[in-house]
């Protein structure tokens, strides 16, 4: 081999090598590049999915909320117009304990006497019901 042919074939095996190298750096920027964009678009998967959870928990709320005002205002109704009604139930009550005292003045009524109780009794049960709840009670 003469001199010429051994740099010709030096030359053959760096420009191989350098042929080597800058596509192994190509390759590289390459798939550096495709990774991060496939990151990306797990990343925006993932964020995506988060955000239609987050959005399907805000719509539960808000109709959690929307049922819980419609509650709200009829129990403040309610407690607004049940004050008339235990005063009522309280009146009916005092009366029902005079007609069960009547009916044992006379010592016939003795069924009329016990019903005319058990009538009172339920009467103030259900005033007790009515009547104003303390801040901490559960309703």
């Amino acid at each position: 081999m003469t001199a010429i042919q051994i740099c010709a074939l030096i030359a053959l095996i760096a420009f191989a090598a350098l042929l080597v190298w800058a596509s192994y750096k190509m390759g590289h920027t390459d798939g550096k590049t495709l990774g991060n964009k496939e990151g990306d678009e797990i990343q925006r998967a993932e964020s995506a999915k988060t955000i239609c959870e987050l959005k399907a928990s805000l719509n539960f709320n808000k109709a959690d909320h929307i049922h819980l005002v419609q509650f709200s205002s009829r129990l403040q109704k309610v407690s607004a117009s049940g004050e008339i009604e235990r005063h009522l139930l309280l009146n009916i009550a005092e009366k029902l304990r005079i007609a069960a005292e009547i009916y044992n003045a006379f010592r016939t009524g003795k069924k009329l006497e016990r019903d005319t109780r058990a009538l009172r009794d339920q009467v103030l049960a259900m005033a007790v019901l009515l009547g104003p709840t303390t801040q901490g009670s559960p309703a």
